[in-house]
Protein backbone atom coordinates (compact mmCIF):
# COMPACT_ATOMS: atom_id res chain seq x y z
CA UNK A 1 0.00 0.00 0.00
CA UNK A 2 0.87 3.51 -0.48
CA UNK A 3 2.21 5.92 1.91
CA UNK A 4 -1.04 7.47 1.88
CA UNK A 5 -3.29 4.55 1.67
CA UNK A 6 -1.25 3.52 5.42
CA UNK A 7 -2.35 7.23 6.47
CA UNK A 8 -6.43 6.96 5.63
CA UNK A 9 -6.09 3.05 7.54
CA UNK A 10 -4.56 5.08 10.69
CA UNK A 11 -7.29 7.92 10.57
CA UNK A 12 -9.81 5.59 10.41
CA UNK A 13 -8.63 3.41 13.08
CA UNK A 14 -8.17 6.18 15.44
CA UNK A 15 -11.69 7.90 14.09
CA UNK A 16 -13.13 4.30 15.02
CA UNK A 17 -11.64 4.07 18.43
CA UNK A 18 -12.99 7.84 19.60
CA UNK A 19 -16.48 6.77 18.18
CA UNK A 20 -16.68 3.12 19.54
CA UNK A 21 -19.86 2.04 20.43
CA UNK A 22 -19.51 1.71 24.55
CA UNK A 23 -21.40 -1.16 24.72
CA UNK A 24 -19.05 -2.95 22.18
CA UNK A 25 -15.72 -2.06 23.10
CA UNK A 26 -13.00 -2.21 20.42
CA UNK A 27 -12.55 -5.69 19.92
CA UNK A 28 -13.71 -5.65 16.58
CA UNK A 29 -11.93 -2.08 15.69
CA UNK A 30 -8.59 -3.64 16.50
CA UNK A 31 -9.40 -7.15 14.40
CA UNK A 32 -9.90 -4.54 11.86
CA UNK A 33 -6.72 -2.95 11.94
CA UNK A 34 -4.27 -5.19 13.89
CA UNK A 35 -2.18 -7.85 12.38
CA UNK A 36 -2.30 -11.31 13.88
CA UNK A 37 1.23 -11.35 14.45
CA UNK A 38 1.22 -7.58 15.74
CA UNK A 39 4.01 -6.60 18.11
CA UNK A 40 3.99 -3.27 20.35
CA UNK A 41 7.43 -2.56 21.24
CA UNK A 42 7.00 0.13 23.74
CA UNK A 43 4.45 -1.74 26.09
CA UNK A 44 5.22 -5.27 24.83
CA UNK A 45 1.76 -6.26 23.81
CA UNK A 46 1.53 -9.03 21.44
CA UNK A 47 -1.32 -9.60 18.75
CA UNK A 48 -4.55 -8.64 18.47
CA UNK A 49 -5.33 -10.25 22.11
CA UNK A 50 -2.67 -8.20 23.95
CA UNK A 51 -4.20 -4.72 22.03
CA UNK A 52 -7.44 -5.72 23.04
CA UNK A 53 -6.87 -6.38 26.97
CA UNK A 54 -4.81 -3.00 26.90
CA UNK A 55 -7.52 -1.41 25.70
CA UNK A 56 -10.33 -3.02 28.34
CA UNK A 57 -7.76 -2.10 31.18
CA UNK A 58 -7.32 1.38 30.22
CA UNK A 59 -10.75 2.05 29.13
CA UNK A 60 -12.28 1.02 31.88
CA UNK A 61 -9.99 3.59 33.66
CA UNK A 62 -10.77 6.90 31.12
CA UNK A 63 -14.41 5.75 29.06
CA UNK A 64 -13.90 9.27 27.75
CA UNK A 65 -10.45 8.16 25.67
CA UNK A 66 -10.74 10.60 22.70
CA UNK A 67 -7.23 11.19 20.31
CA UNK A 68 -7.22 14.17 18.06
CA UNK A 69 -4.21 13.88 15.28
CA UNK A 70 -2.16 16.89 15.29
CA UNK A 71 -0.10 15.61 12.63
CA UNK A 72 0.59 13.22 10.12
CA UNK A 73 3.49 11.55 8.27
CA UNK A 74 3.99 8.46 6.34
CA UNK A 75 7.09 7.44 4.17
CA UNK A 76 7.75 3.88 2.87
CA UNK A 77 5.85 1.51 5.52
CA UNK A 78 5.84 3.85 8.32
CA UNK A 79 3.35 6.12 9.98
CA UNK A 80 3.78 8.40 12.23
CA UNK A 81 1.39 10.42 14.62
CA UNK A 82 1.79 13.06 16.44
CA UNK A 83 -1.28 13.07 18.86
CA UNK A 84 -3.47 14.76 21.83
CA UNK A 85 -5.21 12.65 23.93
CA UNK A 86 -7.79 13.62 26.36
CA UNK A 87 -9.53 12.06 29.24
CA UNK A 88 -11.36 11.75 32.37
CA UNK A 89 -10.26 9.28 35.06
CA UNK A 90 -12.81 7.85 36.48
CA UNK A 91 -11.60 4.18 37.27
CA UNK A 92 -8.72 2.20 38.78
CA UNK A 93 -5.77 2.61 37.03
CA UNK A 94 -2.60 0.72 38.27
CA UNK A 95 -3.68 1.21 41.24
CA UNK A 96 -4.82 4.54 41.67
CA UNK A 97 -8.28 5.17 42.55
CA UNK A 98 -10.17 7.48 40.07
CA UNK A 99 -9.73 10.97 40.86
CA UNK A 100 -12.65 12.25 38.40
CA UNK A 101 -9.68 14.21 36.72
CA UNK A 102 -10.12 15.48 33.33
CA UNK A 103 -6.55 15.05 31.76
CA UNK A 104 -4.73 15.58 28.58
CA UNK A 105 -1.38 13.81 27.37
CA UNK A 106 0.91 14.62 24.36
CA UNK A 107 1.86 11.80 22.28
CA UNK A 108 3.72 10.04 18.86
CA UNK A 109 3.00 6.84 17.62
CA UNK A 110 4.61 5.00 14.86
CA UNK A 111 3.19 2.03 12.88
CA UNK A 112 4.32 0.02 10.48
CA UNK A 113 2.11 -1.80 8.29
CA UNK A 114 1.92 -4.39 5.90
CA UNK A 115 -1.39 -5.06 3.57
CA UNK A 116 -3.19 -2.19 5.50
CA UNK A 117 -3.05 -3.52 9.25
CA UNK A 118 -0.55 -2.95 11.84
CA UNK A 119 2.29 -4.90 12.14
CA UNK A 120 4.63 -3.29 14.77
CA UNK A 121 4.28 0.17 16.91
CA UNK A 122 6.15 2.32 18.68
CA UNK A 123 4.97 5.16 21.26
CA UNK A 124 6.42 8.20 23.19
CA UNK A 125 3.90 9.58 25.35
CA UNK A 126 4.51 11.65 28.55
CA UNK A 127 3.77 9.50 31.37
CA UNK A 128 5.41 11.62 34.10
CA UNK A 129 2.67 14.62 33.30
CA UNK A 130 -0.32 12.29 32.86
CA UNK A 131 0.75 10.91 36.14
CA UNK A 132 1.61 14.79 37.75
CA UNK A 133 -2.41 15.71 36.52
CA UNK A 134 -3.24 13.01 38.17
CA UNK A 135 -2.11 13.94 41.35
CA UNK A 136 -0.53 10.04 41.33
CA UNK A 137 3.18 12.09 41.72
CA UNK A 138 4.00 15.65 42.79
CA UNK A 139 7.70 17.58 42.69
CA UNK A 140 9.62 17.44 45.25
CA UNK A 141 10.29 20.78 46.93
CA UNK A 142 13.65 21.21 45.07
CA UNK A 143 11.83 20.07 41.83
CA UNK A 144 9.13 22.86 42.38
CA UNK A 145 12.11 25.17 42.78
CA UNK A 146 13.96 23.78 39.82
CA UNK A 147 10.01 24.21 37.75
CA UNK A 148 7.90 26.96 38.91
CA UNK A 149 5.95 27.52 36.12
CA UNK A 150 4.20 24.00 36.64
CA UNK A 151 2.46 26.14 39.58
CA UNK A 152 3.23 22.76 41.56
Amino acid sequence: MSPEENKAVVRKAIEEVNNRDPAKGVETIIDGFTAPDYIDHTNQLRGPEGVKQFYAVFLKAFPDYHRTIEDIIAEGDKVWVHSITTMTHTGKFHGAAPTGKKITITGVNIYRMVNGKVVEGWNVTDQLDMLKQLGVIEYTEKGKKLFPEDGT
